[in-house]
């Protein structure tokens, strides 16, 4: 057991995706992982220190800190604590004010604090809309969607577009296909005019119905056979109609996301 401290002024999100990123290399070692955020004060900044200490002193070796913490004197107090500190901001603000030739501004918060208010405006908005055209409402709102995620129940639409709204401003909404949709491999008349917005999510049989036993367990509707129609009839309409598609069963939600922005050369808003 190794602990390990996501450490920040603010979110934490920063140095715990980052983090997290470099642990998932050496799986053979468990990590005890703590979470401290908006650490924004000296006295906190002491607090974790003797956290750290304490950590450190149970496992019988150093905890490692993952740190994207601004201010120079809460830095050295991490720093003296006895655990080994990977700092973000050190590694890379030095190296960036020698290639820009300016200084940075120190200054905490800016990643996910609301800084710009049009960017930020524009955030919310992005995450409004996959709300409200979440699994075929308001399909009226089809004309100002940027993209159209469809396919079978479960197959990953609605994390989909929440996470594309969040990350990118993406305005992105989704059509459930339904059995009635499926009977054919015409697409369904609400989503033809807008065919070029269109990008289709499959999924293994088998994990659909998984998922689906999760939610309905032995019913029709998580039965293999019906999971297995349904993905079969959803892709031969994608086929036929040359929508874009991609099969959602082993790759995280920030991958699918990412594949979908580069093959529909959309862009981020913010």
């Amino acid at each position: 057991m190794r602990t390990v401290f996501f450490i920040s002024d603010r979110t934490g999100i920063t140095a715990e995706a980052l983090g997290n990123s470099l642990l998932t290399q050496f799986p053979e070692i468990e990590f005890k992982r703590v979470n401290l955020a908006f650490i924004d004060s000296l006295k906190k900044a002491r607090t974790v220190a003797n956290l750290i200490q304490e950590a450190s002193k149970t496992d019988a070796q150093p905890a490692l800190i993952f740190s994207t913490q601004v201010s120079n004197q809460y830095r050295k107090i991490l720093e003296n604590s006895g655990g080994i500190i990977f700092d973000f901001f050190e590694t890379f603000i030095s190296k960036m004010e020698k290639t820009l030739d300016a200084k940075s501004s120190h200054e905490m918060g800016l990643s996910h604090g609301i800084g710009n208010k049009n960017t930020y405006s524009s955030r919310i908005d992005s995450i409004n809309f996959a709300l409200n055209n979440d699994d075929g409402l308001n399909t009226k709102n089809y004309e100002s969607a940027d993209i159209i995620l469809t396919g079978v129940s479960r197959s990953g639409k609605t994390p989909t577009c929440l996470f594309l709204a969040l990350q990118y401003g993406i305005y992105a909404a989704n059509y459930p296909l339904i059995e009635e949709d499926l009977n054919t491999t015409n697409l369904p008349s609400i989503l033809r005019k807008y065919k070029n917005k269109l990008y289709g999510l499959s999924i293994n049989p088998v994990r659909l119905q998984n998922i689906r036993g999760e939610r309905r367990s032995n019913s029709g509707y998580a039965s293999i056979e019906q999971c297995r129609k349904e993905v079969r009839r959803a892709e031969d309409m994608f086929i036929q109609n040359e929508i874009p598609f991609i099969d959602t069963s082993h790759i995280s939600i920030e991958e699918i996301a990412s594949r979908i922005l580069q093959k529909s050369k959309l862009e981020r808003r913010y």
